[in-house]
């Protein structure tokens, strides 16, 4: 039996869209914007919803604002002879330290890219020695870079 969930369709790839840009639109509006009447319109979002392809709403925050600071993207290179084991430990406390913002596996010559705010230089320097010092994330090298200006943010609409 195949259980792989049916492409999205026009109209869905249209609510998208529209949601990724104004995630508080109304149903009235959106159902205006995809071309269809409130009712289905409803329904398949939250059919999008169940399905995981809506994952959430969030708002969009300048981070500068809230606590000014930096943000630095983060590369980082296990040991190659760490295991499953300790790849669950880096996962598990980046997933508990509030300075990750995000975390991401990826394929290369480092295991993880990660984005961070951090209040300075210093901050991050402890942050980054801590991460280091720990045997049970098998962390062999950190690259950071600091970020200058934000050129673009944000997520594109969906297909383009």
């Amino acid at each position: 039996m195949d259980t792989t969930p049916p492409p999205l369709d026009r109209i869905d790839q249209a609510i998208i869209d529209v949601l990724r840009v104004d995630g508080r639109i109304t149903f009235e509006k959106l159902s205006t914007l995809v071309h269809l009447t409130p009712r289905p319109c409803l329904e398949r979002v939250r059919k999008l919803e169940r399905r995981g392809v809506i994952r959430g709403y969030g708002a969009i925050i300048d981070l500068q604002k809230v606590a000014p600071g930096i943000s630095l993207m983060v590369l980082v290179a296990l040991s190659g002879q760490s295991e499953r084991a300790a790849q669950k430990a880096f996962e598990a406390t980046m997933q508990a330290c509030p300075q990750v913002l995000e975390c991401h596996l990826i394929s290369g010559h480092f295991d993880y890219s990660m984005r961070l705010r951090c209040r300075d230089l210093e901050h991050y320097r402890v942050l980054s020695e801590s991460w280091m010092n720990d045997d049970a994330l098998h962390i062999d090298k950190l690259v950071a870079h600091p970020e200058l200006a934000a050129v673009k943010c944000g997520i594109p609409p969906f297909g383009q």
